[in-house]
């Protein structure tokens, strides 16, 4: 997103992502303090804002995990001014301690929690459903279909807040945050805030069990005025008419109007979209179902909104037929498309099928499957090779040797032909699972590998736990220096952050030798051979043994012009005996002609390829030279 557009004009038209266009929204809604913590489909939110957040007032950072930015953000709201923090639906379960809390206390000024969920799921461990949350937090969640949806929605977000004096839920999805169309930008409204801590102890000291239940009464009340708040800004509508109703919400709405038109029945079907989830609009949805005889609700993950749209018929005495996710009509899992949203409405319809058919998108059956690679170059790969090289030196077969994952860039080394990863749970989890099997009583060597932002996230009171109660594991904390698979955002060991805000740098190595383990070695995985003989000598030894594992990211070096000369396959000599690419799995490395080549274009120089070609057919490209 350019400065022009951040700082454009009302009535200006730009094309924008749907996290930009939450971004301008922020700078609409005159907000001042952005955290989060790195997450796909999130991120871009805080990444726009970042370059331009002197100039525009706001403190627009990065903290270590998701709860220690609500927590900054929760502190600023109380504090007298709007407030943002930004997560992927996992980071939501992180949060969710303080956030159930924040829901007694309330806050001052508007405090909004954008949890971006992400059904297919894309770039997710789970197909996670926030919405649920919501409603176990009692706190108001609104969802938009669209950017345009996404601005304006983020903005009255915080009026929402602020007239309720709770923090209010931005619930988007992968194709909301990373849509892009046409934004009409509005006003950059400045609004008074001055910085004010109040005392209050009953509100904010969850200590005293009868305050705690007198703030519970006030939630409840709080939460009956939502649906009239709510209707002054029209987040609930409807379109169309007919005895088949549609129930939806978000980007699914989206697909359900395209359907319509599609088919031909965008007038005989009324359509019936909310932009409030939680609490259930149940005077909206009564007065707008009335007349329906049947109920078809359209949504992605749970059957959320189909729950809700049951209760409310039911407890009004209105029994119709409702279709959707428990009937089979709507999958239960996986991304919505038009194309299963007109199989729900043909089957409902006296419509012909056979045009659908025709136009039903290929199967995934049909198409080749291409697991993620670890990227050219990445010292990940160097890591687990030498894991694998050195416990198969060691006598061990790689079978009976449990190496647990954790969430970064590394768990791509699950698949061949590293093949290496057995678990990949939940952030931190690596070290606490690790521990469990040698409590357990598990006899041979265990191994935990973690990466560096994953270990400032979640992984120090692990690390901890197991320094504590003396268990022998083997920990591996792969640094490279970046939140690398979300898009390159900065960890506590840097020295400026993205905003230009000079921080003072934490190592891990200083982290983890506080935390005193029985050994702590730092190397450069690069340097292969060291890296083996370290494994082989300490993988059997008693105690916590701590190897750090640290080379910048291949592709953070390519930014900064640093890597290493690119190499190149000369044809004479290669003999086509895929060497290079049955133990590396480089995707930069090709087979043309049952000749290897390397794609110098996507080449970072790490130069592991050469090392394993027997006929010595790969080598260093000079500098200014073509293959």
């Amino acid at each position: 997103m350019l400065a022009h557009t951040i700082f454009a004009s009302p009535g200006v038209k730009v094309p924008l992502m749907g996290n930009e266009a939450i971004a301008r929204g922020l700078v609409e809604a005159d907000v001042r303090v952005l955290v989060g913590y790195p997450g796909t489909p999130s991120s871009e939110v805080i990444m726009t804002l970042q370059p331009y957040s002197r100039e525009l007032g706001i403190y627009v950072e990065w903290a270590v995990n998701e709860r220690v930015a609500f927590e900054i953000a929760l502190g600023a709201s109380i504090t007298g001014v709007r407030s943002m923090v930004t997560m992927k639906a996992p980071g939501l379960n992180v949060t969710s301690d303080p956030l159930l809390s924040a829901a007694y206390c309330g806050v001052e000024r508007g405090l909004v929690i954008l949890v971006a969920d992400d059904p297919g799921p894309h770039t997710t461990q789970t197909e996670q459903d926030s919405r649920w949350y919501a409603k176990l937090a009692k706190l108001p969640m609104i969802s938009p279909s669209n950017p345009q949806e996404a601005k304006e929605f983020t903005k009255i977000a915080f009026e929402i807040s602020e007239e309720l004096k709770l923090p209010v839920i931005l619930r988007t999805t992968t194709r909301v945050n990373h849509t892009v169309s046409d934004v009409v930008l509005g006003e950059i409204k400045k609004i008074q805030q001055e910085p004010k801590v109040p005392r209050d102890e009953p509100r904010f000291v969850r200590a005293g069990m009868l305050w705690n239940l007198e703030r519970h009464k006030w939630l409840n009340s709080r939460l009956q005025l939502v649906e009239d708040i709510i209707n002054k800004y029209s987040l609930n509508n409807s379109i169309g008419e007919g005895h088949l109703c549609i129930v939806t919400e978000g980007v699914a709405h989206d697909y359900v109007v395209e359907s319509l038109e599609e088919l031909g029945l965008l007038s005989e079907v009324k359509v019936i979209k909310l932009g409030l989830l939680y609490p259930t609009p149940r005077k909206f949805l009564l007065d707008n179902l009335a007349l329906c005889k049947s109920v078809l609700v359209v949504e992605e993950l749970d059957p959320y909104l189909e729950e809700q749209v049951k209760i409310v018929l039911y407890e009004n005495g209105i029994i119709i037929p409702i279709y959707g996710k428990t009937t089979g009509h709507i999958p239960l899992e996986g991304e919505l498309n038009k194309y299963i949203v007109k199989r729900a409405l043909t089957s409902l319809t006296k419509i012909n099928q056979i045009s659908l058919l025709e136009k039903t998108p290929v199967s995934s059956q049909d198409v080749p499957l291409r697991p993620p690679p670890l990227c050219p170059g990445c010292p990940h790969r160097f890591s687990f090779i030498a894991l694998k090289t050195a416990l198969l030196k060691k006598g061990y077969k790689l079978s009976e040797i449990p190496i647990f994952g954790d969430i970064g860039c590394y768990a791509l080394a699950v698949y061949p032909p590293i093949s290496m990863l057995w678990t990949e749970h939940s952030m931190g989890a690596s070290i606490s699972m690790a521990m469990g099997a040698k409590i357990a009583g598990y006899h041979k060597p265990v191994v935990a590998v973690i990466g560096d932002s994953t270990f400032y996230h979640a992984g120090i009171q692990p690390l901890l736990e197991a320094v504590n109660k003396g268990v022998d594991i083997l920990v591996m904390i792969l640094d490279n220096d970046v939140v690398a698979m979300t898009g390159h955002q900065s960890t506590p060991a840097w020295r400026m952050s993205e905003s230009g805000r000079v921080l003072r740098p934490i190592s891990i190595e200083s982290i983890v030798k506080a935390l005193n383990p029985d050994l702590v070695v730092t190397l450069d995985p690069y340097n292969l051979d060291e890296m083996i003989s370290a494994i082989i000598e300490i993988i059997d030894k008693p105690g916590v043994k701590v190897i750090i594992a640290k080379h910048t990211c291949a592709l953070l070096e390519r930014r900064r012009s640093i890597f290493e000369s690119k190499y190149y396959v000369e044809e004479s000599t290669c003999k086509g005996c895929k060497a290079c690419i049955i133990t590396t799995g480089c995707p930069a490395i090709i087979m043309e002609n049952n000749v290897a080549r390397i794609l110098i274009e996507d080449c970072n120089g790490c130069g592991l390829c050469s090392r394993y070609c027997p006929y010595k057919a790969i080598k260093p490209l000079v500098k200014g030279e073509k293959p």
